[in-house]
């Protein structure tokens, strides 16, 4: 299982330039609100195919003041082979992102899932079941992309020829062909999409990926036309019925502003697999319980189908969690050899990973050995300088 060995930032976010040793493979990054622990976990998100744990643009990334910002890490092998993955703003053009692998550049970002995957948990995940459907589908979407990068690649061609076929239905110009053309390559990607989005859940709800422990089994349910339709008839068949609606709605598509059908159009639904009670009629708590459950067995089955666990990045993973479930969350992740950093206000409530984990604080864009929870022989546990 590969592990961080070194991370370094140079002007991201408020990092005007880090290099961070961890010593352990699990590593608890403790600070005030605002003092970059999420930027931590961003700035490695950023090193696997996406946009990152934020979602963020490249020009949203760089610190204040700076015009070019980087992201550089190392990862040390089982057998000690070393792997460097880098990713920044492109010096040629600043507004698009560059990536290199072991000091070559690469031209397809999602060549970088040969080396890393990654699954993360943040609070803006906590409101999931509350806020609108492009949250819950980027979070379906980023469990599909962890396993199949080209994903991405096909959502990005279904919204390209999307946004072309909005501005000619708001212009009025009804040139056939074009039209023609754009909802066949519309069609041809929300097919693959959701196909893809169907064998993700399909594995994620076989009986024999069992939840982590003291959390509940989730069961997850794509609410879409396209995956329905998926379900009982061919791809070829389905792609023909979708370039059929697309003709058939023009006219109310350019009356709404936007195609009624395709791939962004999927919705994602939670539910406890033994009671059947959906996430959206649950507690926060019960919810929180239900998401963390779905990112750890999601990491045990990208482990099963890789032969190598995940990074995994749980930001503020504790709120909302019961004493139970925090004493289990903690006592999982004490077990894992993959890199793991989880992030708090209090070091004090991961006290259960003391003399099993690395404990740090972040302070004014600088990371520190922390000493709020330290055995008296956990030197080896501090955070190294590089």
């Amino acid at each position: 299982m590969a592990r961080l060995d070194r991370l370094a930032l140079t002007d991201f976010r408020n990092y005007r330039h880090l290099a961070w040793r961890p010593d352990s493979p699990v590593t608890v990054v403790a600070g005030e609100n605002g003092s970059g622990k999420t930027n931590l976990l961003e700035a490695l998100s950023l090193l696997v195919p996406g946009r990152g744990l934020r979602g963020a643009r490249g020009s949203e990334l760089a610190r204040h003041g700076a015009a070019l910002w980087g992201v550089a890490a190392r990862f040390a092998a089982p057998g000690g082979a070393l792997s460097d993955i880098a990713t920044g703003s492109d010096p040629a053009r600043p507004e698009r992102r560059a990536f290199r692998r072991d000091g070559q550049a690469l031209r397809n970002r999602a060549a970088l899932a040969d080396d890393l995957a990654a699954v993360w948990l943040t609070p803006q995940m906590d409101r999931l079941f509350q806020d609108g459907l492009p949250g819950r589908r980027r979070f379906l979407d980023r469990l599909v992309l962890a396993l199949e990068p080209g994903h991405a690649r096909q959502l990005a061609a279904h919204d390209q020829a999307m946004a072309q076929r909005n501005r000619l239905l708001a212009g009025g110009r009804a040139d056939t062909a074009w039209l023609n053309a754009l909802e066949d390559s519309m069609a041809r990607h929300a097919v693959a999409a959701s196909a893809a989005r169907l064998a993700l859940v399909a594995q994620m709800n076989h009986d024999a990926l069992p939840a982590p422990d003291a959390f509940p089994a989730a069961r997850i349910d794509i609410l879409c036309p396209i995956a329905d339709r998926l379900r009982g008839h061919p791809a070829l068949a389905v792609e023909d019925w979708l370039r059929g609606r697309l003709a058939a709605e023009r006219g109310a598509d350019a009356a709404r502003g936007g195609a009624g059908a395709g791939a962004h159009r999927a919705d994602m639904a939670l539910s406890d697999r033994a009671t059947g009670r959906p996430a959206a009629q649950a507690s926060t708590g019960q919810q929180k319980a239900l998401l963390l459950g779905v990112v750890l067995a999601h990491a045990a089955l990208i482990a099963g189908m890789r032969g190598e666990a995940p990074m995994i990045l749980l930001d503020e993973p504790l709120v909302h969690l019961d004493e139970r479930r925090r004493a289990a969350l903690l006592d999982r992740v004490a077990g894992f050899a993959t890199t793991v950093l989880m992030t708090g206000t209090d070091a004090a409530h991961f006290a259960p990973l003391r003399g099993k984990a690395g404990f740090v604080s972040v302070q004014d864009g600088a990371i520190r050995p922390s000493d709020a929870i330290r055995p008296p022989d956990a030197g080896s546990h501090d955070a190294k300088p590089v």
